[in-house]
């Protein structure tokens, strides 16, 4: 299964549909991948998720599943079946979990009154969140860029994301050498004034929303 060709599913935003992958399919196909371009139902995520999951394994060997907006957080959820081999993020969302911690009762009901269920739903999300860092951190290393000897779009991101919901004094701890690098990429003469602006030394790591 290794050795295959992975098919590579192509999976919208909410506002659009799989015609809007038509010229990455070209290209994709052109280059020898066989490709399928998914119809997102945009019913709920818990739904399309299912649907995506449920493409995913009628596929006949290995799958890169590959997110556009919306859709980001829909192949993160779809994307746990054996047969996928990469998650790929298009301008995409990603980090659904934050929004968890922040609006708990828009994903749960029984959350609207409740803080104790607010409150299990944090920490739940924020321990899942955490253990999503230590892979991100186990896939990608430490020397001396995320992507290589450059800065590049992939530090930004987890240099940004990761100063919310505690997850810089949980890699401090539990991925010392990874946390490194994120100061390392935040100390890059290019990017070091944006940084210190946005998050001035004096305040917490994970901050600007500390409450999180």
């Amino acid at each position: 299964m290794s050795d295959a060709t992975p098919t590579v599913v192509l999976v919208h935003g909410a506002f659009a549909d799989a015609s809007s992958w038509n010229g990455v399919i070209a290209d994709l196909t052109g280059r020898g991948f066989p490709v399928i371009a998914a119809a997102n139902p945009l019913r709920s995520l818990s739904t399309d998720a299912a649907t995506i999951k449920a493409l995913v394994q009628s596929v006949d060997g290995p799958v890169i599943l590959v997110g556009h907006s919306y859709g980001g957080a829909v192949i993160t959820g779809a994307g746990t079946d054996d047969r996928v081999v990469g998650l790929v993020y298009i301008a995409a969302n990603c980090y659904a979990a934050i929004s968890i911690i922040d609006y708990p009762q828009r994903w749960c009901t029984d959350a609207d009154a409740d803080e104790a269920v607010q409150q299990r739903i944090r920490a739940g999300t924020r321990a899942r969140l955490h253990h999503h860092w230590e892979l991100f951190a186990d896939v990608f290393g430490n020397s001396p860029y995320l992507g290589g000897n450059e800065l590049n779009a992939l530090d930004l991101l987890a240099a940004v994301v990761s100063k919310w919901s505690g997850a810089r004094q949980h890699l401090a701890r539990h991925r010392p050498a990874f946390n490194d690098t994120l100061q390392r990429i935040e100390s890059h003469p290019d990017v070091a004034a944006v940084f210190a602006r946005h998050w001035p030394p004096t305040s917490k790591a994970s901050t600007p929303n500390a409450a999180t």
